[in-house]
């Protein structure tokens, strides 16, 4: 457990701006540059991992539509504004791990689900695993923080990382917004629960009211 809770050495290398980095070149490349196959090796898919394409459980969170600019465009954007918070307070080897390790975990546990449901051909793909893990972060560090939905209804943190759970869990439940991973998105949640529990032994509850 000490080995577990060891800290790193601080420092913040901006590393928020990396991320965004590569996920717009991905898909620059796979939207305008005609790379499209990179959807294929870098996405998700079960059937896939069974043949041992275990990498996408870390390069789906780069892949986003090319149908449209609106999934990395809200992804990025939230990424953005509270991804720089989250990396100030951690420091960026700390968000880094956090990042990666609740994004992967959140693929996992996709992958588990469309297993046992025999889902073998799903495409996952988008970062919004691991950013819903660091709206839940921002929210535990910036308790009184106030986050204005749509530039306009002010809410308390905690009450925006709880409603957008109670929605994804809702719309899980009752298969709303249909080609939406709300499984992945509420698996970003509780795993980043876990690491705030194993990683800081800090209860998120206790933060956040």
């Amino acid at each position: 457990m000490r080995i577990m809770r060891q800290p790193f050495r601080y420092e913040n290398n901006n590393t928020v701006y990396w991320l965004i980095g590569f996920n717009v070149l991905v898909f620059v490349l796979t939207k305008f540059l005609g790379f499209r196959e990179l959807i294929y090796y870098l996405s998700m898919i079960p059937g896939m991992v069974l043949k041992g394409w275990v990498w996408t459980f870390v390069t789906y969170m780069f892949v986003h539509d090319i149908m449209g600019f609106s999934h990395i465009l809200f992804n990025m954007l939230a990424l953005f504004i509270f991804g720089i918070q989250v990396e100030r307070q951690m420091g960026s080897r700390e968000f880094l791990l956090f990042y990666f390790i609740t994004g992967a975990l959140a693929g996992v546990f996709s992958f588990a689900v469309y297993y046992f449901t025999h889902s073998y051909g799903v495409i996952l793909m988008g970062a919004s695993g691991a950013i819903f893990a660091v709206e839940l972060a921002y929210a535990v560090f910036y308790p009184d923080s106030i986050i204005y939905l749509w530039g306009i209804l002010p809410l308390r943190a905690p009450v925006m990382v709880l409603g957008f759970t109670a929605l994804e869990l809702f719309s899980s439940i009752f298969g709303l917004s249909q080609g939406v991973a709300h499984l992945t998105h509420l698996a970003g949640f509780g795993f980043a629960w876990l690491y705030f529990v194993m990683r800081f032994g800090i209860n998120p509850w206790k933060r956040l009211f």
